[in-house]
């Protein structure tokens, strides 16, 4: 099971009327026509003048020899006439008056010239000019008319709700395609007899929830787990982000809540899915700097409709988050989302059967053992274990391999869990030689700590950030940890510290993370945990989590300051004796430190089985889960 989306039935926005088209507005589209052939015949017509043009000058010597028939004045400024040809035709001219000429009447009369007068004609630039703005404002006003009428989807329709229909034209997702989560498909499947048969819990008086929470981890499949819902009753579905209701127009969130409720009123019985609801539905007024008034009237909107909504309407509204504890209280009172469903990661049996439902368009090879590549990969959700498939799928189709074989599974599980081996990294002889030593350092101590979970792999390989890595993995799920195991935890942590200063006289900025969780691991175990006997069972230092950051950025510290010494004298005292034991350990061990060290330069990656082979300890017999 994966939140990624398996195939999806083709679904359609819910717009009740298509895109504005022209094939459908034959009125705009013969206006536009018109338009266009008005100016083209303006353009393009013959009516204004195309008589001959000659200088002022010119027209004067003419007007001497007594050639012109006739003029005409237009605003004083140009000059149209005819003048008598060689031929006897008649010649069309026209002349600019480049000044004020006061004798030009008396001249004319003079020569018998006939003069007529007039306004210059407007030129078709000053028609267009004036014409377009018009057109184009009553084309606008039309088309907009239209599309107001045409409702949502369309202008003025940022109001309306953005949520996706899925029709059942495809394949319908069932609970069969969620592998495991078998509590959550138990509560789930309540929703799914009543929206069936609704008529069946109304005769004997019993309510179903009017609201579902689904809380999980990114990537366990809440989205996939609310779609199988919506196969199994065969009803409609509306998939809606929690970002969407929200935008820069206020009121627009308020007005969305209430056409995705309208929808779903018209469409029942169906179902409401709000992905990520954790976008509107924070707690009203916290946060810095205030509230957030656009968000919060849209949460309003929505406590109303789902507070409003009876049952017989035989609409559920489901929602998906991974941060439950920073939703508002009033969303999650009873009459809203009445029920949560808390969707877990995996344990091993579920993710065999996630990855089995992943492999099924794979080819395989016989050397496949999805029972193995399960238990190799504790903590990993549904998304993680899709991806790993189609990585591995990845590897052998780069090899030329026309099947995933299992050598494809363990890198592509390598790259998931340490990163991309960068091999091409130049890494010079020595450093190599003192990453070897770091990552011996920590791979020696899983052999000679009672509580630790046994070595996978180590490797001088480079990958992501980090030059080696030495990688554990337990033989099963565990969900909780004892003391000893983070005693064992930190001194792990301190292997490749101890094994640089015992080999080398000093240590490397390389230690720099092992640092950070050792000191991590000892500081919780102090005040969170009750693992110390001076502090004792207390629980010191709440964290400061902002409700619109949605992470810890600050320790509030609510103790004294003699506790506060005391706390760092026991931090200092755990990680103290933990170096102590490492030191003393690899310092017994230096030859199989010098061996693993060496073995790693020649062959860069070592696994469990080559490691106790090398060092002589016998073959690990696996727990296996009951």
């Amino acid at each position: 099971m994966n939140d990624d989306d398996d195939k999806e039935n083709k679904g359609q926005g819910n717009s009740p009327q298509p895109p504005f088209d022209f094939r459908k507005n034959r009125f705009a589209l013969i206006l536009f026509l018109v338009v266009i052939g008005l100016l083209a015949a303006i353009i393009f017509s013959n009516d204004f003048n195309t008589g001959r043009s000659i200088p002022y000058s010119t027209f004067l010597e003419y007007l001497a020899k007594g050639e012109i028939d006739s003029v005409e004045i237009l605003d004083q400024s140009e000059i149209t006439g005819t003048l008598a040809g060689r031929s006897g035709s008649q010649v069309t001219f026209v002349t600019k008056i480049p000044y004020v000429d006061l004798d030009l009447l008396k001249t004319l009369k003079e020569k018998n010239v006939r003069i007529s007068g007039g306004a210059r004609a407007l030129s078709p630039l000053m028609v267009i000019l004036q014409f377009l703005p018009w057109t184009i404002g009553f084309i606008f006003i039309y088309m907009m008319y239209r599309q107001v009428q045409g409702g949502s989807g369309k202008a003025f329709g940022f109001g309306k709700s953005r949520a996706k229909k899925y029709n059942d034209k495809g394949k319908k997702l069932t609970f069969a395609d969620v592998a495991g989560q078998i509590e959550a498909k138990n509560e789930l499947q309540e929703v799914v007899e009543f929206l069936k048969s609704p008529d069946k819990f109304a005769a004997i008086g019993a309510k179903i929830p009017k609201g579902v929470l689904l809380v999980g981890m990114p990537g366990t499949g809440k989205t996939l787990m609310a779609k199988a819902v919506a196969g199994e009753a065969g009803v409609n579905f509306f998939h809606m982000s929690g970002s969407d209701f929200v935008e820069m127009f206020v009121g627009v969130g308020a007005s969305r809540v209430r056409d995705l409720f309208e929808q779903g009123r018209q469409n029942s019985p169906c179902i409401l899915f709000i992905d990520e609801i954790d976008a509107v539905g924070r707690t009203r007024g916290a946060g810095y700097g205030g509230g957030h008034d656009e968000r919060e009237q849209t949460l309003n909107q929505l406590l109303v409709e789902m507070d409003g909504f009876d049952t017989k309407d035989a609409v559920i509204v489901i929602a998906a988050t991974n941060r439950a504890d920073v939703l508002d209280p009033a969303l999650l009172r009873p009459g809203r989302f009445d029920r949560q469903v808390v969707v877990d990661m995996p344990d091993v049996k579920e993710r065999e059967a996630i990855l089995k439902i992943h492999a099924q368009k794979t080819k395989l090879d016989a050397t496949v053992d999805l029972n193995r590549v399960a238990k190799a990969t504790p903590g990993s959700s549904g998304a993680d274990l899709a991806n790993m498939v189609n990585e591995a799928a990845l590897f052998a189709a780069r090899r030329g391999k026309s099947e995933v074989g299992m050598q494809d599974f363990e890198e592509a599980r390598d790259k998931l869990l340490m990163g991309l081996a960068r091999r091409s990294k130049v890494i010079m002889p020595k450093e190599k030689l003192a990453t070897a030593y770091h990552e011996a350092g920590h791979a020696l101590l899983h052999y000679h700590l009672k509580d630790s979970d046994p070595l996978h792999k180590v490797s001088v390989v480079p990958r992501g950030r980090t030059l080696g890595v030495a990688f554990s993995l337990p033989d099963e799920d565990k969900y909780s940890r004892g003391k000893n195991w983070l005693l064992d935890r930190i001194k792990i942590c301190y292997g490749g510290f101890a094994a640089e200063e015992l080999v080398f006289g000093e240590t490397t900025t390389g230690v720099q993370n092992d640092l950070e969780q050792a000191t991590t691991l000892a500081r919780r175990m102090v005040t969170e945990w009750g693992m110390s006997e001076k502090i004792g069972p207390m629980a010191l230092g709440s964290e400061g989590e902002p409700i619109f950051l949605g992470k810890e950025i600050a320790t509030h510290k609510d103790y004294s300051e003699d506790t506060a010494r005391t706390i760092d004298g026991e931090i200092r005292r755990i990680l103290a004796e933990g170096l102590d034991a490492v030191r003393a350990i690899l310092k017994t061990h230096r030859d199989q430190l010098d061996k693993l060290a060496n073995e790693l330069v020649s062959k860069e990656t070592l696994d469990d089985d080559e490691v106790r082979k090398l060092l002589g300890f016998p073959p690990r017999v696996a727990v296996t889960a009951e």
